[in-house]
């Protein structure tokens, strides 16, 4: 089976390093990402970085362990799941901070990630709840960061 992916992005009123930095920090996680009940870095991790590894726990409960494979500060961190729910075959995500001008910068999620049987029947709604869920996420930054 093929993977499934898809991009959602937003204009946010601030420079690509303060929002990298303030995404990638771990202790103001749970500031801004209204999606997460939990977030830590883990395995002696005490800051993001290549070959760190982070778990985070959805609000409703699905946790999932992550490694980061790129981080290059301030344009663009990705992970890929190392651990997590059953119906994720793999997962991977990318955050890429794309500056407009001195104080503009265009903020860019892609999830790419391939479902186990049987839910990958229900491939639709679980592309349409994670594209809804990414889509506040990126909400809420904004609105935590300008404000």
């Amino acid at each position: 089976m093929s993977s499934i992916k898809f991009t959602e992005s937003i204009i946010i009123n601030q420079t690509s390093e303060k929002i990298f930095d303030f995404t990638q920090d771990y202790t103001k996680r749970l500031e801004w990402d209204t999606f997460l009940k939990h977030a830590e870095l883990i395995e002696g991790a005490t800051k993001a970085g290549k070959g760190a590894k982070a778990y985070c726990v959805a609000k409703n409960g699905i946790g999932i362990v992550t490694e980061y494979v790129t981080f290059n500060r301030p344009k663009v961190t990705a992970v890929k799941m190392t651990k997590g729910p059953f119906m994720f075959r793999s997962f991977l995500g990318s955050w890429t901070y794309k500056e407009i001008n001195a104080w503009q910068t265009e903020v860019i999620f892609l999830y790419s990630y391939a479902l186990r049987f049987p839910f990958n029947l229900a491939t639709p709604f679980i592309k349409k709840n994670l594209q809804n869920n990414v889509k506040q996420r990126l909400i809420d930054l904004k609105n935590k960061i300008e404000n």
